[in-house]
């Protein structure tokens, strides 16, 4: 995809304290399957989009909003475009080159306490059902 047809600004959710100038780079563990090995980096065009990635990854830490500039290429997300959302109107991407961090952002709608275990336990029984665990 074009960058120059995207209209950003970009936005990755995390809960890795990064800063200015860091790249954030495929090859690191899924926020949600641990156990796989990311061949690629999401974002959003949505800030609140990034928050709730940052809020509901299972790991430790403080959730973070950073704006991203997309250092090549990049595809819609197919595992929220094709799957939920056809046409992208998450404007959710991926690429398999890195991510440079060039600010954070606070002003992003942050879940209630509620609505936060309401994802996680969706997370959770998304992950057993793959596992077999249940039906």
């Amino acid at each position: 995809m074009d960058l120059r047809d995207i209209p950003g600004p970009f936005y990755h959710g995390t809960k890795a304290a990064l800063r200015v100038g860091e790249l954030v780079r495929p090859g690191c563990p899924s926020n949600y399957r641990p156990e796989i090995t990311m061949n690629h980096v999401y974002f959003t065009a949505v800030k609140d989009g990034a928050g709730l990635a940052a809020e509901i990854a299972p790991v430790d830490g403080e959730p973070h909003v950073y704006v991203v500039e997309p250092l090549g290429t990049f595809e819609d997300d197919p595992n929220v475009t094709d799957k939920k959302f056809p046409g992208n109107p998450t404007r959710s991407y991926r690429s398999s080159a890195p991510l440079r961090i060039v600010g954070e952002v606070s002003d992003w709608t942050r879940l209630s306490a509620e609505a936060r275990e309401t994802w996680r336990a969706r997370l959770t029984r998304m992950s057993a059902e793959r596992a077999g665990i249940i039906n």
